[in-house]
């Protein structure tokens, strides 16, 4: 067993300094200004009782270095039972771009919930590019043009390209959120810099019209809770490509989850697009991810001196690889979080696991799900 477990630690360890090794090796040079004439793009946004957030969404969208009166901004109001709209047009008063909020009230062949929503937005834009955000991100002002480089000529078949987003508030629980979000997104990054596609985020995207009309639109997909993979996935079956971008031109606030139970329901959602992907990246998670449970095994067979010391050169190696995530997002690591970080994750880990062994439903947007 302890043989068994010294492998187990050595590749986990192989694989993590080959990813900070890569993603330290791969910096991002800052995307060159856009040429002459500038596009203009449909910003779609999808809401559901979000009166305490979308304000600032908006606040940040009127701010965008790009010009106005080259931007559509679409609210969809997905049967709001509070003041979204009136809110979100109060916001949006005497914008110089043009700004539509619809209210949402059927539904488009399969699509549910925000997919449903970004349906109905689509078929209103009239744009080639659709920059897709959420009521709770506050993008920056170089967000537009960032995201459109690398769509742009001669990028011709690059269907989607993500953005970076990470959490922010002042609580240990949002630092802790903020740091989960930035290790996730490099390790993606480190993949995609492979060339081999993880996924998409919609809180912080662009998609062409021409890839997203060549999949049909979200009303021909099959429903799923987490949209943005299911369009991913099916903009890359239509032959298209795809461009993450990790750099401070395209980094997005979001708010934190406020509660333990929250954010469970959340990364229970997220589940599903884990459940979807390649066998090979499952496994590569499931390998990931088993560390604790191989660590508890380590401290019963090699005593539990030998396991604080994995378990101290994993915080180092980790915290090694944050230190360049944040670094690359134009943000500073607090290193005083890792401690924290390991008992968060530990926690998020069973609870996860409480929710796909019982077969729980969770909670999105006020709608259960399984």
């Amino acid at each position: 067993m302890l043989t068994l477990l010294t492998i187990y630690f050595g590749l986990w360890f192989l694989v993590l300094g080959a990813a900070t090794v890569l993603f330290w090796r791969h910096p991002r040079p800052a995307a060159a200004p856009l040429a002459a004439p500038l596009p203009r793009v449909s910003i779609l946004i999808a809401a559901r009782n979000e009166e305490a957030a979308i304000s600032r969404c908006l606040l940040a969208i009127r701010a965008l270095h790009y010009p106005a009166h080259l931007i559509e901004v679409l609210l969809g109001d997905d049967a709001s039972t509070d003041r979204t709209t009136a809110v979100a047009e109060a916001a949006m008063r005497g914008y110089a771009g043009h700004f539509r909020c619809l209210r949402i009230t059927d539904t488009l062949g399969s699509a549910r919930g925000k997919a449903n929503v970004l349906a109905h937005l689509t078929r209103v834009a009239t744009t080639d590019f659709f920059l897709l955000t959420d009521a709770d991100i506050a993008v920056p002002p170089t967000w537009v043009a960032a995201l459109l480089a690398p769509a742009l000529p001669p990028a011709s078949r690059v269907g989607t390209v993500t953005g970076l987003t990470v959490v922010r508030g002042p609580r240990l629980f949002d630092q802790l959120q903020g740091l989960d979000w930035l290790l996730s997104l490099g390790l993606v990054q480190v993949v995609s810099d492979r060339g081999r596609p993880v996924t998409a985020m919609g809180n912080n995207m662009l998609v062409t019209r021409a890839a997203y009309e060549a999949t049909g639109g979200y009303e021909a997909l099959p429903f799923s809770v987490t949209e943005d993979f299911a369009l991913f996935k099916a903009v890359l079956a239509r032959g298209f490509t795809f461009r993450h971008v990790f750099r401070p031109e395209v980094l997005a606030f979001s708010l934190p989850i406020g509660t333990p139970a929250g954010l469970l329901h959340q990364r229970r959602r997220w589940l599903g697009g884990v459940e979807a992907l390649p066998g090979w990246l499952q496994g590569g998670l499931l390998f990931y991810g088993a560390f604790y449970l191989m660590l508890a095994l380590l401290a019963v067979v090699g005593g539990p001196l030998t396991a604080l010391t994995v378990l101290a050169a994993k915080m180092l190696l980790q915290g090694l690889l944050a230190h360049f995530c944040f670094h690359r997002a134009g943000l500073r690591l607090r290193w005083a979080l890792l401690p924290a970080f390991e008992l968060y994750t530990i926690v998020l880990t069973l609870g996860l696991g409480l929710f796909r062994v019982f077969g729980l439903k969770f909670d999105w947007k006020g709608r259960q799900y399984r």
